[in-house]
């Protein structure tokens, strides 16, 4: 099976992922993508950071029903900051009759040479980019592994989302509907959340 790996905090999940994850599975030869829940980032600061388990039930609720997206906890067992290198040859041992791909934004693309074994991962693996507004894709960077997709874009960020929430505006229409349900819920993103 090809299954594509979307790596992200979902810090919260909001439908400009999910736009992204039901286009590339629907226009390209994947069979699956897993939304790859990652517990911490090490080119992002943490201190905004909701719990993972708390992420990864996010992600859970925004795709209930759908049976080609998935949600995997993968990292969390994996040595912190998660590394995709590290998740990636996790991922082949334990399941080597998968093909693994990934997918990202062209953002992602410009700092990959950043990443632990970044030259590896753009020689060995096929990566799935589609464009993020002011990370335009030139001829020069696009090698021999990477597919250009030409996603619709919601210009939604999750940074966005959280200053909304603190400013205590609503976030209807750009998270699905359960998300926001279990983000009021539990008050989450707010200074002073509900235990």
């Amino acid at each position: 099976m090809n299954i594509g790996l979307y790596f992200g905090s979902f810090n919260p999940i909001h439908n400009g992922h999910l736009v992204i994850a039901s286009y590339i599975k629907q226009y390209t030869n994947l069979n699956q993508v897993w939304m790859v829940v990652t517990p911490q980032n090490p080119l992002k600061k943490n201190n905004t950071l909701l719990n993972e388990y708390q992420r990864l039930e996010l992600v859970r609720l925004s795709i209930e029903g759908e049976n080609n997206i998935k949600v995997t906890d993968i990292e969390f067992n994996l040595p912190k900051p998660s590394y995709t290198i590290n998740t990636l040859t996790y991922l082949k041992e334990k399941y080597p009759q998968h093909t693994f791909s990934l997918i990202m934004g062209s953002d992602s693309l410009r700092n990959i040479d950043k990443w632990k074994n970044g030259s590896f991962i753009l020689n060995n693996y096929t990566i799935y980019v589609y464009e993020r507004p002011g990370f335009e894709i030139h001829p020069e960077n696009i090698g021999k592994n990477i597919i250009i997709c030409k996603a619709p874009m919601l210009e939604i960020s999750a940074s966005m989302l959280r200053q909304m929430i603190e400013e205590g505006k609503s976030i209807r229409y750009l998270v699905p509907e359960k998300v926001q349900e279990e983000i009021e819920k539990y008050g989450y993103y707010k200074t002073n959340p509900k235990k």
